[in-house]
C-alpha cells in the first residue's frame, strides 16, 4: 500500500466522518418541541413541520422560519361601565374593574400558522403582547358595556345579551369554544365571541380566559353585607346550636330527674316492701313464739296439773298414812302409858309429880290463892282442905296422863316406828 491509497483513504473517512454529516445536517434541521418549523420551497409551497421531530431542507432552495407553538398568557386589566339602568329606564352605570388572564396560541390548522407566521409573529416581540392586550381589553370593555352588575356577579343565572359578531369565514374552533361556553361566565363567553375574528385574522385561537376579579364599590358594599350577614347568620346559628345544646342538656338532665325519682321511689317502695315483709316475719315469729309459748305454757300446765295431782296424792297418801301412824302411835302411846301406868302405879305418878313440880307449883298456888275454901268437915278426910288436897292429886294425874298421851303422839309424828316413854324403873 502506498502514500497515495493512505490519502485516498482518510480522504474518504473524513467525507464519511465529517462531510457527510454536515451535509445531512444541512438537510435534516431539528425542529423543538413547542415550536413549528415553515419550510418554502422555491416554486412557492410550504411544509409545516410540528415539533418534536426533523424538518427537510434543502440549502438555497428552501426559505425556513421557526414559530412558537407554545400558550401566550396575557394578563388583563380592564375598567369600565356597566349597562345598568334603574326602574326608569335611565341609565345608572356601575364602574367595575376586572382582572383577568387570557391564554391564546397559533391554530392548529397550516392556514392559520401561515396567517400567524405572517401577520402576528413578523411583529416584534412587545408589538405582539401589545397587540394581544389591546385586542383582549377592548373585547372586554364591550362586554362589561353589555352586561350589568348582577350579570357580572351572578354568571350562572343571569341572561346573556351577545354581541352581534359575523364571521366571513368558518372558525374551526367553534366547536371547542361552544362545548366550553357551558361552564364559563357571561363576560369570558362575550369577550371569547367578541375578539374570536380578530384573533383567526391574526392566525391565533383562544384556548380560556380566567376571570380572576371583578371589583367594584357595589360589589364590595355587597360584599361586606353578605359577610355581615354571614356573620350574623352564623351568630344565630350558634345561638340556636347553643339554645339546641341546653334544651338537648335540661331534657337530659329531666330525664336524668325523672329517673332518678323513679329510681328513689322504686327504692323507697322496695325497703317498704322490705319492711312489710320484716314486719309480717316478725309477726309471723311473734305468733310463731306465741304458739310455741303457749304450747310450752300448755304442755307445763299439763306437767303442773299432772304433778300436782301426783303431788296431792301423794299428799294424800301420805296425810292418809301420817294419820295412820299417827293413830298407830296414838294408840301404841296409849297403850304404852297404860301399860307404864299399871306397872309402876303410885311410884310412876310420884315420879312424874315430881318432874311436873316447877309447872305445876305456880298454877297450885295460884288456883290456891284464887280460891274460897270453906271447911265443912265431918272429922273424915282432913276437911276441905284434904278434899282440895286430893282434887289435886287427880288433876295432876290427869295432866301427866294427858302430856305423856300428848308426848306419845308427838313422837309418833315425828318418828313413827319409835316406842312410847320409857317407864322408869323403880
Amino acid at each position: 500500500m502506498n502514500f497515495n491509497t493512505l490519502i485516498f483513504i482518510a480522504v474518504a473517512l473524513l467525507v464519511v466522518v465529517v462531510v457527510i454529516p454536515i451535509l445531512v445536517g444541512s438537510f435534516l434541521r431539528n425542529v423543538q418541541a413547542g415550536t413549528i418549523r415553515m419550510v418554502s420551497w422555491l416554486r412557492g409551497t410550504t411544509v409545516i413541520y410540528r415539533g418534536p421531530g426533523k424538518s427537510l431542507e434543502v440549502p438555497l432552495l428552501t426559505t425556513g422560519t421557526t414559530l412558537s407553538s407554545k400558550a401566550i398568557n396575557v394578563d388583563l386589566d380592564i375598567t369600565d361601565q356597566t349597562a345598568d339602568i334603574d326602574d326608569l329606564g335611565v341609565p345608572r352605570p356601575i364602574k367595575v374593574r376586572v382582572l383577568a388572564s387570557a391564554i391564546v396560541s397559533v391554530g392548529d390548522s397550516d392556514q392559520l400558522i401561515k396567517t400567524a407566521a405572517n401577520r402576528f409573529f413578523s411583529k416584534p416581540e412587545d408589538d405582539q403582547m401589545a397587540i394581544l392586550n389591546d385586542l383582549l381589553s377592548s373585547a372586554g370593555r364591550r362586554a362589561i358595556n353589555l352586561l350589568t352588575h348582577d350579570q357580572l356577579f351572578s354568571a350562572k343565572t343571569a341572561p346573556i345579551r351577545l354581541p352581534s359578531v359575523q364571521l366571513q369565514s368558518v372558525d374551526p374552533t367553534l366547536p371547542a369554544i361552544q362545548a366550553a361556553e357551558d361552564d364559563d361566565d357571561p363576560l369570558a363567553i362575550i369577550i371569547r365571541k367578541a375578539c374570536s375574528k380578530e384573533l383567526t385574522d391574526l392566525g391565533l385561537i383562544f384556548n380560556s380566559l380566567n376571570i380572576k376579579v371583578v371589583q367594584s364599590e357595589v360589589a364590595d358594599a355587597r360584599r361586606r353585607q353578605s359577610a355581615a350577614e354571614a356573620s350574623a347568620n352564623a351568630d344565630i346559628v350558634a345561638t340556636q346550636q347553643g339554645r339546641r345544646a341546653r334544651e338537648a342538656q335540661l331534657e337530659a338532665e329531666r330525664v336524668i330527674s325523672d329517673k332518678s325519682r323513679e329510681l328513689a321511689q322504686t327504692q323507697a317502695s322496695n325497703a317498704a316492701l322490705i319492711a312489710q315483709a320484716e314486719a309480717l316475719k316478725q309477726d309471723a315469729l311473734g305468733t310463731q313464739r306465741s304458739s310455741e309459748l303457749r304450747a310450752t305454757q300448755l304442755a307445763q300446765a299439763e306437767a303442773d296439773a299432772v304433778r300436782v295431782r301426783i303431788e296431792a296424792t301423794a299428799a294424800a297418801d301420805a296425810d292418809a298414812i301420817r294419820v295412820l301412824k299417827m293413830a298407830d302411835a296414838n294408840a301404841q302411846s296409849i297403850r304404852q302409858v297404860n301399860e307404864a301406868i299399871m306397872a309402876g302405879g303410885e311410884a310412876y305418878l310420884r315420879y312424874r309429880q315430881i318432874e311436873m313440880l316447877p309447872q305445876l307449883v305456880p298454877e297450885i298456888a295460884r288456883a290456891l290463892a284464887q280460891a274460897k275454901l270453906i271447911t265443912v268437915s265431918d272429922g273424915a278426910g282432913g276437911g276441905a282442905a284434904g278434899q282440895a288436897t286430893g282434887q289435886i292429886t287427880d288433876v295432876v294425874k290427869m295432866m301427866m296422863a294427858l302430856q305423856s298421851v300428848q308426848g306419845a303422839a308427838v313422837s309418833g309424828g315425828a318418828d313413827s316406828g319409835t316406842a312410847g316413854p320409857e317407864v322408869p324403873q323403880r
